[in-house]
């Protein structure tokens, strides 16, 4: 099952980023919901809010000595936790999605932007950045309950 998991989220992710590529890249912001909602095309030289910009090599690197730990911990453990093998499998299939854009392009496609009218607008992510960040989360919750249960 978390090999589907991964498959599928790193998937989604290729896709909505190949379609971003041919379909934003070129052309202004596509506005979903006005003043809320829009999609964009982004070059993201760095990691989350363009921290470490320029660094593509350490992202790589750090990105794949990480997946490699979390891999490792899934085939060793696999069967003790399936709520965190999940959370686990979520957050590799978006590190992935990442990886890939950082290996072939040196830089991740990002597209999605939320904002509030001119006022605010949320860094711009993508499918990937969604998986790690849902994943973090629930490994976060899975841990709050192994606290627990200890």
């Amino acid at each position: 099952m978390e090999l589907v998991v991964i498959i599928i989220g790193f998937l989604l992710d290729r896709v909505t980023k190949l379609w971003a590529v041919s379909s934003l890249k070129d052309s202004n912001e596509m506005v979903i919901i006005k003043g809320f909602f829009s999609l964009t095309y982004v070059e993201n030289k760095g990691a989350a809010w363009n921290i470490f910009t320029g660094k593509t090599i350490f992202l790589i690197v750090f990105t794949f000595v990480i997946l490699c730990g979390v891999v490792f911990y899934l085939i060793k453990y696999r069967s003790k936790n399936k709520f965190m093998t999940m959370a686990l499998s979520i957050i590799i299939a978006g590190a992935l999605g990442n990886l890939v854009d950082r290996t072939i392009y040196k830089h991740v496609v990002d597209f999605i932007l939320f904002h509030y009218k001119d006022v605010y607008y949320f860094p711009v992510f993508n499918i990937a950045d969604v998986c790690v960040v849902v994943g973090t989360f629930l490994l976060l919750i899975c841990m709050l309950r192994d606290d627990k249960k200890k």
